[in-house]
């Protein structure tokens, strides 16, 4: 993608946080993830608290996991094996709730509230559209872009029609917003209010401190953490007195899966909701 005239290394920077929603989006992974807050588990330890995945579909993705860096195997003995976040895993898990924050406030429910789990799966389908990250830093870089300006930036060896699926598909999923046809694009209020979860993704894919988010060369914003605030997403979960702090090598999470998804680990979630998510 070619970024002229935006902030430098904004190339490297959508890249690693489409390589990081890539390792965390595919279907189970952050249950998966959850379920091993705390200690290391055994597999059939695991598989218990996921019991509706068979063993020919947990295998693969703790695999994956393990290839992704973000969890480890350890292998005790021959009849001893156990599974626990690396550090860089455990690291991801304070922006889960920065997720649900926007979910909440961004995200239509019309049932009623979603569980928190279920929060973060349909904001992460959001987000791991075709061209969705670069879209969106263009967005918040430049305010208002026409699609063949969009085009030159974002796929500049492509048709520049190819564009406009991508960004159709952007403004459905209510994250960006036009006047019409031969209009430019920005980012509706929903797409401006990722600051807090495209920033948070931004640090730990480079490695650095979630506070760091304040600081982003795009997507800074005055609250990069979560305002204290009632977890509502759920009736059976327990509000915590404040919102995570990021995490440090020194320091682990605020909050485990028991905290806020105590029910995605023993019940069967609920069928995936349609592309494109619910939206206010």
């Amino acid at each position: 993608m070619a970024t002229t005239a935006l902030p430098p290394d904004t190339d490297a920077d959508v890249a690693r946080v489409t390589e990081a929603l890539a390792m965390i989006t595919p279907r189970w992974n952050v249950r998966i993830l959850l379920a091993l807050s705390g200690s290391p588990l055994r597999y059939s330890e695991l598989a218990a608290k996921l019991s509706w995945l068979r063993d020919g579909q947990l295998h693969p993705k703790l695999t994956s996991l393990c290839d992704a860096g973000l969890v480890e195997r350890a292998e005790h003995d021959a009849r001893h094996v156990t599974y626990g976040h690396t550090e860089r895993g455990a690291a991801l898990l304070p922006i889960l709730p920065v997720i649900v924050t926007w979910a909440e406030e961004y995200l239509e429910t019309p049932d009623g509230p979603l569980p928190a789990i279920e929060q973060i799966e349909d904001s992460l389908t959001l987000l791991t559209r075709r061209h969705a990250a670069s879209i969106l830093w263009v967005l918040k870089s430049r305010e208002e872009v026409s699609g063949r300006a969009l085009a030159r930036i974002v796929m500049p060896s492509s048709d520049w029609t190819n564009i406009y699926p991508p960004l159709r598909q952007l403004v459905a999923d209510g994250l960006v917003d036009t006047d019409g046809t031969g209009q430019p694009y920005r980012l509706s209020a929903a797409g401006d209010g990722l600051g807090p979860v495209l920033g948070s993704l931004s640090a730990w894919s480079a490695g650095q401190p979630l506070d760091a988010a304040a600081h982003h060369p795009v997507w800074r914003h005055p609250q990069a953490k979560p305002a204290p605030r009632p977890w509502i997403s759920s009736q059976a979960r327990t509000a915590p007195n404040a919102p995570p702090p990021a995490r440090t090598s020194q320091s682990s999470p605020a909050w485990h899966n028991r905290d806020l998804f105590s029910h995605a680990a023993t019940a069967r979630p609920k069928a995936a909701l349609p592309a494109g998510g619910p939206r206010r």
